[in-house]
């Protein structure tokens, strides 16, 4: 999608958080936002840069990471179309506490705190909405925290293969393929492991029949005989 073709207020309307809005009111938050065209390894922001605004991934993929005094890379979150990310930081005054960097070719939305905080003052809805994404937010962060300290590698790994899958107790074996959308070195500081543990395990995976690996597309060979690994791992 290019920048010149994008629709603002109308992408807008299709948000969870802007979806109860009026044409005219996206029309006002739309005059708020800029749109930015981002290559691969471009920065969005910096860890002390002023936060001035949320942003809104349109196409493409972010990462929000920290870095060690020793320079080594965590990935905290990553960012797909359609999410957003900032709107906390965005209320504080304080600057950005991490950074944030394109994976992919992206097109980002910036929406200005100035039109954030005039729809909240219009409506006081908008802002159940705010509280509600960033409640959404947190539980995500709180449920990373659970699985990096009572989760082994081994099954951190499984969950993430198996994060989209509904996976019933009766259901047939199946197929089914994950894309990994980044490289495995992204994903494995994701998940608080090193990329040789994550090769690793996807390898003993492979061994035990359970997936076949086609560099980044992973076949899961049956969901619910890997989920079941996952339990006695």
């Amino acid at each position: 999608m290019e920048a010149r073709s994008l629709d603002v207020p109308r992408y807008l309307s299709v948000l969870p958080l802007f979806n109860d809005l009026s044409p005219a009111e996206l029309t006002h938050i739309a005059q708020g936002c800029v749109l930015r065209r981002l290559e691969r390894a471009d920065m969005v922001f910096s860890t002390g840069e002023r936060c001035e605004e949320f942003h809104v991934v349109v196409t493409g993929q972010v990462k929000l990471f920290v870095l060690s005094p020793n320079g080594q890379e965590k990935v905290v979150e990553l960012i797909s179309a359609g999410q957003t990310f900032g709107e906390a930081i965005m209320f504080t005054g304080q600057p950005y506490i991490l950074s944030a960097q394109s994976l992919t070719d992206t097109l980002l939305l910036t929406v200005s705190k100035r039109a954030v905080l005039e729809e909240i003052a219009r409506d006081h809805r908008f802002a159940l909405r705010l509280l509600a994404g960033l409640s959404r937010r947190l539980h995500g962060l709180v449920h990373d925290v659970e699985a990096y300290s009572l989760h082994s590698g081994l099954q951190r790994v499984i969950g993430y293969l198996l994060r989209d899958q509904a996976i019933e107790s009766c259901a047939a074996p199946q197929a089914r393929t994950v894309s990994l959308p980044v490289s495995k070195a992204t994903i494995a500081s994701r998940l608080s492991l090193t990329p040789e543990y994550f090769s690793r395990v996807l390898h003993e995976l492979a061994d035990q029949g359970l997936i076949e690996i086609d560099r980044r597309e992973i076949r899961i060979v049956d969901a619910l005989r890997l989920a079941r690994f996952q339990l006695q791992a």
